[in-house]
C-alpha cells in the first residue's frame, strides 16, 4: 500500500483531536459545551473506524503508550466537569445478565478508556511506514468492534440524555 486512504487519514486526525479535546477539557466553560463537543467528535469517530476496510490479517500491535498517571488525570478532569452527572445506569454491560440491582458506570472512564485507545493509536503510527500504519489501523478496528465500539455507543447514550435533558 503506498498511502493511507482518505477515510484512514480522517479517523487519525479525528482521533488526534479527541485526545487534544480531552488533554484541554477542563478549558471548557461548562458542561454542557463539553458535552457538546463530544456529541461531535463520538458518531465521527465511531462512523469513519466503521468504515475502514479491514482486508489485512494484522500481526501489528499498537503499543500502550500511555501512562496510568495521564489516563487519571484526563479522568479525573472529565469526572470534575461532569459533576454529578458523571454516573449513569448501564444496560448493555455482560454482568447486567445476572443482576438483581443497576448496574451503574462513569462517563469520564468511558471517555478517558476511548481516550486511551486514540493515544495509543496516534503515538505508535506516528513514525511508522504506511503499511504498518494501515496494519495499526485494522487493529484498531478489530479493538473497536470487540471492545470500544460499545463503550463509546454507551457513553454517547449517556452524554446525549444528559444534553437533552431526557
Amino acid at each position: 500500500m503506498d498511502k493511507l486512504t482518505p477515510n484512514e487519514l480522517t479517523f487519525i486526525a479525528l482521533a488526534n483531536e479527541y485526545c487534544h479535546a480531552l488533554e484541554h477539557a477542563h478549558e471548557c466553560e461548562t458542561r454542557d459545551r463539553f458535552v457538546a463537543q463530544m456529541l461531535k467528535l463520538l458518531p465521527r469517530l465511531y462512523i469513519t473506524i466503521s468504515d475502514i476496510e479491514d482486508d489485512s490479517f494484522s500481526e501489528e500491535f499498537i503499543d500502550a503508550a500511555l501512562e496510568e498517571d495521564v489516563y487519571d488525570l484526563v479522568r479525573a478532569r472529565v469526572s470534575q466537569i461532569m459533576a454529578e452527572e458523571d454516573i449513569y445506569l448501564e444496560v448493555f454491560l455482560e454482568d447486567m445478565k445476572y443482576s438483581d440491582t443497576p448496574i451503574s458506570a462513569s462517563v469520564s472512564e468511558n471517555l478517558a478508556d476511548l481516550y486511551q485507545e486514540c493515544f495509543n493509536l496516534i503515538h505508535s503510527i506516528q513514525e511508522a511506514l504506511t503499511e504498518t500504519q494501515h496494519e495499526m489501523l485494522c487493529q484498531c478496528k478489530v479493538n473497536f468492534i470487540n471492545y470500544w465500539g460499545q463503550t463509546l455507543c454507551n457513553v454517547l447514550r449517556a452524554l446525549n440524555a444528559i444534553y437533552y435533558g431526557i
